[in-house]
This record gives structure tokens, C-alpha cells and sequence, in this order.
């Protein structure tokens, strides 16, 4: 069992983030920066839910959390440069595109001051995060390398099935995921209140996938991919099979059967206007009272 003891040089805590007494819980919470799939969609139908790709970032009392790094990386960047020094935990699901193109775009990761510790799964091909993070930003596809990003960057490999422990109690569960080329799924863990990462991922035509069933145990939260609904999953013109990605029906009979308290649609397929993400919240609120339509600056604290 990996273990990554390391304090926060630099904890940014908020007044709300703070213990008021000893009862007072320290707040644990989960705020969305990207919730698109495939390619980023700007434009005017995508307003009220956003068009950056895959970003979430977790606060757990002073230590934070991204999960994936799309275009959403970019503007949570942005956003931190307003509470440096900065130091957190990113973590990759895997390197497909909407994944990784807001890397070379994180601004914080150019100034010295910050730190930030990466992990991600080996490849299939053996590569490992940081070689396919830095392969994306050489010539003649990016003009600034990576080693041009003055923070402090290390970078940790990751087996599928590894579990770590982090200073402060935190655990993170990690289980592959049923993606081409391989995708991890996460389970964090933090003073008995538990959010789940499970993105690019796709269920099995007889039976639900005990990976995603293990992760999602009993879980406060689930991030869950919903790129497609069943009909367009089944489609007979255009049958999305194999593709590796989920349905947000399929989400909610997991959660359902893993005893999840809510869950948080996510992934959106680049065709899913806000008109039609509209509809299936409705449809999702009629099948799981607490279920969300994930949508950018969107912010989850557990209780």
C-alpha cells in the first residue's frame, strides 16, 4: 500500500473552511471547474452549464484536490492566483485529450512559489503521467515545454487497484475503470465522508462493473460518467457500445445498488445543449431525488 505522508507547506483556508469549536466539523467539498467530455463546447447553448472539459476540484479542510486536468484546469488556475502560495494533489483518470489540454495552460505551475503533486496510472505502452503530460507540450504541437513550469512538481506513478494514504487521514482508492486504453476511477475518503471519481468509464451489457461498485459503496457522493442516455447508448443508426462511456440511467441503478447518498452527472457529451441537460435533470430528479446535472462553478459540500 503506497504511503504519501507529506504535510501542506502552504494551506489556503478560508473562514469557512475553519473549525469554529471542537464539534464543528471541517468542511469537505467538491466544486466542478470542467464537466464536458470529447471537445470543449463554447457558445451560447452552453451557458448555463459550461463548455470546459473535465475538472473537479476537492477541498478536504486545508488540503485540495483536482481530479483531471481539461480546459476547466485553466480557469481554476486562474482562480488560484488569488490565494497563492498554492500546493495540491492533482490526479489523472488518464491522458485522453479533454484530460490533459488545460495543463499547459495552468498558470499557477509557471510560478515558483507553488507546488503541486501529480499522479496518474502507468500506460498500456509503459509511459509514464509525467512523460505523457510533458509529450503533449514539445514541438512541433506546443512551443513552451514543460520544464519551462518553475513551480515544484513532482509526479508519482500509479498501479489500478493502489491504495494511498496522505497526511491528515486522507485515503484515495483507486480501481481501473472500463475505458479503451485504460482509465482509474478514485474514492476519497476524509473524516468519514467519502466523494467518488468515476469518469470515462462504461458498464458491462450483463452486469454492472464490480470496480465501479466497490468504489462507490456507500459514498456521500458519486461523480459518474453520463455521457449518453440509454436510447442514444442503443441507438441502432449510431449504437454507442464500446465507446467507453456510461448512461445516466445506468448511474443511478449504481448508485441505487451501491447505497449512494448523491450523485453528480458528468462528462456531458458535446451534443447535450443546456436545453437538453435541462431535461435530464428533470428525468434524473423523478428517478433519484438527489441527483444532479453536474454544471461549471457548481460547488457540493458534505455534511
Amino acid at each position: 500500500m503506497p504511503v504519501y505522508d507529506r504535510p501542506v507547506k502552504n494551506p489556503q483556508v478560508s473562514d469557512n473552511n475553519a473549525m469554529n469549536d471542537n464539534s464543528a466539523p471541517v468542511e469537505f467539498s467538491v466544486q466542478f471547474w470542467g464537466v464536458r467530455g470529447n471537445i470543449a463546447t463554447p457558445g451560447h447553448k452552453t451557458v448555463r452549464y459550461g463548455g470546459n472539459t473535465s475538472c473537479v476540484e476537492m477541498r478536504l479542510g486545508n488540503q485540495r484536490f483536482i481530479f483531471d486536468g481539461g480546459t476547466g484546469l485553466r480557469v481554476l488556475g486562474l482562480d488560484l492566483l488569488k490565494q497563492m502560495p498554492v500546493e495540491a494533489s492533482v490526479f489523472f483518470s488518464h491522458t485522453h485529450w479533454d484530460h490533459i489540454q488545460g495543463f499547459p495552460f495552468f498558470v499557477p505551475a509557471f510560478i515558483p512559489i507553488n507546488h503541486f503533486h501529480i499522479y496518474g496510472a502507468i500506460a498500456p505502452d509503459g509511459s509514464t503521467i509525467k512523460e505523457r503530460l510533458s509529450d503533449q507540450m514539445v514541438h512541433p504541437n506546443f512551443p513552451v515545454p514543460m520544464h519551462v513550469m518553475q513551480s515544484d512538481l513532482k509526479f508519482y506513478d500509479l498501479i489500478p487497484g493502489d491504495v494511498i494514504t496522505l497526511s491528515d487521514g486522507i485515503k484515495i482508492e483507486t480501481a481501473p475503470l472500463n475505458h479503451p486504453n485504460m482509465a482509474v476511477g478514485y474514492r476519497v475518503t476524509w473524516e468519514g465522508r467519502t466523494a467518488v471519481y468515476c469518469s470515462d468509464t462504461e458498464h458491462f451489457l450483463d452486469r454492472f462493473d464490480n470496480n465501479v461498485l466497490h468504489l462507490a459503496r456507500d459514498a456521500d457522493l458519486l461523480i459518474y460518467d453520463a455521457t449518453y442516455t440509454n436510447e442514444e447508448y442503443h441507438d441502432h443508426k449510431c449504437p454507442k457500445i464500446g465507446w467507453g462511456h456510461s448512461t445516466w440511467q445506468v448511474g443511478v441503478e449504481i448508485a441505487k445498488k451501491a447505497g449512494v447518498k448523491q450523485i453528480a452527472m458528468y462528462q456531458h457529451d458535446p451534443s447535450h445543449d443546456d436545453d437538453f441537460l435541462d431535461r435530464v435533470q428533470l428525468e434524473l430528479k423523478a428517478a433519484f431525488p438527489h441527483g444532479v446535472v453536474a454544471r461549471e462553478g457548481m460547488v457540493i459540500t458534505l455534511d
